[in-house]
């Protein structure tokens, strides 16, 4: 009866530190891909008069994009779908939007964030915290920055009575957003052990 407890007692244990580095950077990475990958699911959608004109990706955001519209013969819409001519909103339906600076940091940040992920526990967790903050920090200044154009640009065209025009975010930013912060919680996690 003595065998069996022997045995018992030679059971190994726990795995060495160094061992476990593995199992904590995989949350990072997971959380940084993540985030990556959904700057290519719609972060806002453009309305107007409660309709809605088009969705952008975040890639988009971050690379520039053309907006979009139906043709019709409304006066309104004609100026996004009949070439040049703008309407009383200064659409039309060539008007390219420039690449958003927060935009293209947060998604240049979020791939050097998934690099460092693959990297050594303390580079990869310093600058995991670092890539996965900003990267925050700037996804929430995109926000903050498309509410202030949107409040400026409308200011601009108080005369268009009746015309509301509204960008929303989606769900898939604020995803975005928490991606981020995760993948630096997990990081700093990562740097701590």
């Amino acid at each position: 009866m003595t065998e069996p407890i022997t045995e018992q007692a030679t059971i190994p244990a726990a795995p060495a530190p160094g061992n476990s580095t593995p199992r904590i950077k995989t949350p990072s990475t997971i959380a940084f891909a993540i985030g990556v990958l959904l700057f290519f699911m719609p972060f806002i959608d453009i309305r107007c008069n409660d309709m809605s004109l088009q969705k952008v990706n975040g890639a988009e955001l971050a690379t520039g994009f053309k907006i979009k519209g139906p043709d019709s013969g409304n006066s309104f819409l004609d100026g996004f779908g009949n070439g040049e001519r703008k309407t009383k909103t200064g659409f039309s339906s060539n008007d390219k939007k420039d690449p958003n600076v927060y935009a293209l940091a947060a998604l240049a940040l979020g791939a050097l964030g998934l690099l460092l992920s693959f990297s050594n526990a303390r580079l990869g967790g310093i600058g995991g915290v670092l890539t996965g903050s900003l990267a925050a920090a700037s996804l929430i200044g995109l926000l903050i920055d498309i509410k202030r154009q949107i409040k400026a640009d409308l200011s601009l065209k108080n005369g268009d009575a009746g015309i509301k025009i509204a960008v929303d975010f989606t769900p898939w930013f604020y995803l975005a957003v928490v991606s981020f912060i995760v993948a630096a919680y997990f990081s700093y996690k990562r740097m701590k052990t």
